[in-house]
């Protein structure tokens, strides 16, 4: 079996949910998060005046899948996650290998 923890973003935890519900798998837990990867944070502005933001929310979803599985609920969660953006986030399936969700960049290159 494997554990599968991946960090998204927040508002993609429903259609990430609803896709590992249809391919059934058997539970997951969340938890909401904040981190930062390549992007070092961002810059928002809010009336009027620009801030800095060093923490990005992300939500935390760990899940076990048997490990016939383990690949097809990787690319569910890459397909489902994904926006061609910069901070779409990461999934780790036992820290043996690391894919950044936009590009699909494995080990030291997604780190």
């Amino acid at each position: 079996m494997k554990l599968i923890i991946a960090a998204i973003k927040p508002y993609k935890l429903n259609e990430v949910r609803e896709a590992l519900i249809s391919f059934g798998a058997p539970g997951m837990m969340i938890s909401e998060k904040k981190g930062f990867g390549r992007q070092y944070g961002n810059t928002e502005i809010y009336r009027g005046a620009k801030y800095s933001v060093n923490f990005v929310p992300k939500t935390r979803l760990e899940l076990v899948v048997e490990n016939k599985n383990t690949e097809h609920v990787a690319k569910v969660i890459q397909k489902t996650t994904s926006t061609d953006k910069t901070g779409d986030g990461k999934f780790f399936l036992n820290v043996q290998e690391v894919i950044r969700i936009r590009t699909g960049e494995t080990g030291h290159d997604a780190l």
